[in-house]
This record gives C-alpha cells, sequence and structure tokens, in this order.
C-alpha cells in the first residue's frame, strides 16, 4: 500500500512539474491556399524548456491524403529566453488535387518513468485551387490577320557569306601587293644596306647600358639579364651562335665549336655569364665591384673578339695612296 502510495505521489509530481513547463506546439503551412502544384512548406515548431527532451513525429511521404512530401524534414533550433528554446522542424510540399484539406492537429511527446504525455497543435488548414483558364474571347473584338512568322537568320545561313568576303578581300588585297611589286621592280632594286658590325652594335647598347644605371637604382636582374642579352646577340651575329634560347653550358659548347678557344676572352665570357646566372636564378645579390667586373668583361670580351676585316682594309687602302704619291 505504501509503495503504490509512493508512486501516485511520483506520478502526480512529474504530471505537476511537466504541465507547469509551458510546452506550446503550433503547426502551420506558409500560405492557406495554394495552385495545384505549388510548393510550400510545412512547419511544426515547439516552444519549450531547454530541459525537455521531445520527440516530434516524422512524416514520411505525406502530409495527410492528396499532400505530398518532396523534401525533409529539415530541423532547425534557437534559443528564446529564459532557458526555453524553439524546435522547428519543415517539410516541402505539394498537392495535384484540388480540394479543402484540414491537417490532424500534430503532437510532440516525452516518455519517462510516469508515462507517455502528448502535447498537441491546433488544426491546419491548406486550399488547393485548379488553375482556371479563361476562354478566348472571339466574338467581342475582331483582330488583324498575323502576318506569317519569319525565323531569325542561323550563323550557318551567314557562313558562306562570310567567306565569300573573305576570299574577295584576299584577292584584293594580293592584287593591290603584286602591282606594288611590279611598279618597284620597274624603277630598280634599292641597294641594300649593309648593318652595323656585330661589335659596333654590341658597343652601343653596352653604352647605353652603363648610361640607365640599373643596378645602381636596385635593378640588379634586370641589370644582368640586359647584359647577358647584348653578349648573346653579339655572339649570334659574329659567330652565328644562337645562344638567346640556350642556357650558358650550351652557348660555350656552341662556342667552342666554332673554333673559339678556350683562352682569356672565353674565360671572361663564362665568368659574365655564370655570375648572371647566380643573379637570375640563384637570387645572390652580388657587390657593386662585381657589377662594374661584369661590365668591364663584357666590353673588354668585345673589343678582343671584334672582326678586324676593316681595319686591315683602310691599312691596304693607306699602303695604296703612298705608293701613288711615291710614284
Amino acid at each position: 500500500m505504501k509503495r503504490l502510495a509512493s508512486h501516485i505521489l511520483l506520478l502526480l509530481t512529474v504530471t505537476s512539474a511537466t504541465s507547469g513547463q509551458d510546452v506550446k506546439v503550433t503547426s502551420a503551412f506558409d500560405s492557406t491556399r495554394i495552385f495545384i502544384g505549388d510548393q510550400i512548406k510545412f512547419s511544426i515548431t515547439v516552444d519549450q524548456p531547454v530541459n525537455l527532451k521531445l520527440a516530434l513525429p516524422v512524416f514520411k511521404d505525406t502530409i495527410c491524403k492528396n499532400i505530398e512530401i518532396l523534401s525533409g524534414p529539415f530541423l532547425d533550433s534557437s534559443a528564446i529566453m529564459d532557458g526555453r528554446i524553439k524546435i522547428t522542424e519543415r517539410y516541402l510540399i505539394t498537392s495535384f488535387d484540388s480540394g479543402f484539406y484540414q491537417i490532424h492537429p500534430v503532437y510532440a511527446e516525452i516518455k519517462n518513468e510516469s508515462g507517455l504525455k502528448r502535447f498537441y497543435s491546433d488544426y491546419s488548414q491548406l486550399k488547393v485551387m485548379r488553375v482556371t483558364i479563361a476562354p478566348a474571347d472571339t466574338i467581342s473584338k475582331i483582330y488583324d490577320i498575323i502576318k506569317p512568322y519569319r525565323a531569325p537568320v542561323t550563323f550557318g545561313e551567314i557562313l558562306p557569306w562570310i567567306l565569300i568576303v573573305a576570299v574577295l578581300c584576299l584577292v584584293i588585297w594580293a592584287s593591290v601587293r603584286f602591282i606594288r611589286n611590279l611598279k618597284l621592280s620597274k624603277k630598280g632594286i634599292e641597294p641594300m644596306i649593309n648593318p652595323d658590325p656585330a661589335h659596333v652594335i654590341a658597343f652601343r647598347e653596352l653604352e647605353r647600358l652603363r648610361e640607365e644605371q640599373l643596378w645602381q637604382k636596385g635593378e640588379i636582374k634586370y641589370y644582368y639579364t640586359r647584359l647577358t642579352e647584348i653578349l648573346r646577340q653579339y655572339l649570334e651575329n659574329r659567330y652565328k651562335v644562337y645562344s638567346l634560347e640556350m642556357t650558358t653550358s650550351e652557348t660555350l659548347d656552341a662556342l667552342v665549336r666554332t673554333g673559339f678557344k678556350k683562352d682569356r676572352s672565353y674565360n671572361q665570357l663564362k665568368n659574365v655569364l655564370n655570375g648572371a646566372d647566380l643573379v637570375k636564378f640563384a637570387k645572390y645579390n652580388p657587390e657593386p665591384s662585381e657589377n662594374e667586373s661584369h661590365f668591364q668583361n663584357s666590353w673588354d670580351f668585345v673589343v678582343a673578339t671584334k672582326e678586324e676585316e676593316e681595319v686591315a682594309a683602310v691599312v691596304i687602302d693607306e699602303k695604296e695612296q703612298d705608293k701613288v704619291g711615291e710614284g
């Protein structure tokens, strides 16, 4: 008897505690009226204390007959205040049958030693309406006859005309070029101007590089790039060694294959190219004296390897003039 009384007392205590915690369940659609095929959300919201663990029903395929579930449930929770929390369960639904639907109350339940307690929402209503299409009024107004529809021009239709215009332009350009060349041939071929010797070009570029004072301005990497480009262009003009796309070792090997001896000039060129590689690829920061030394070695290399044909021709001309004078 005492044991039964204790169970009754415990049940009354739990029931009063649960009911005193003010659980509120609501269920509703986003809209109470939709057309067939429209998609809206059906939400179940529980406003409860944080310490309660309530179970919500899970709908699988339908909320009720003819109201289909497309996706869900999606749970969301947010703290309110005073130790309360709001839990929301959402479904994306639709319906393809018109009519008025009333959803039975949805409940949240708690189960403990005292038994099972449920908290119910109110009824939810949804009206699904047909899409009405008004028939065309052919009596009240007479419309003009519509002209035949003209389809837009496609790219495939324009392409042949584009090709024809392109061919005509090409023929005109070729004709103008042919006539111009024909006139030039009648006037005679202009004498070809000999370019400057390789060493003259190299000295001019080296002098320009010195005036730019790149390494003094902190542009050390660009300075060595310019310096090696001048030397490589000189090798191409002087020895036909096309080293602009070669590595340092490939350049030196190609130069030796032309018959160039590994003398002092060879070592000067090698030191400049290797020093430039350290700056450009190994991020080496040379001293000012090294910058000046590499420039001077480049200058000396061009001086030592420049062609002497013009000088020889001048000496021969001077000797011939002396002979004429003596005669």
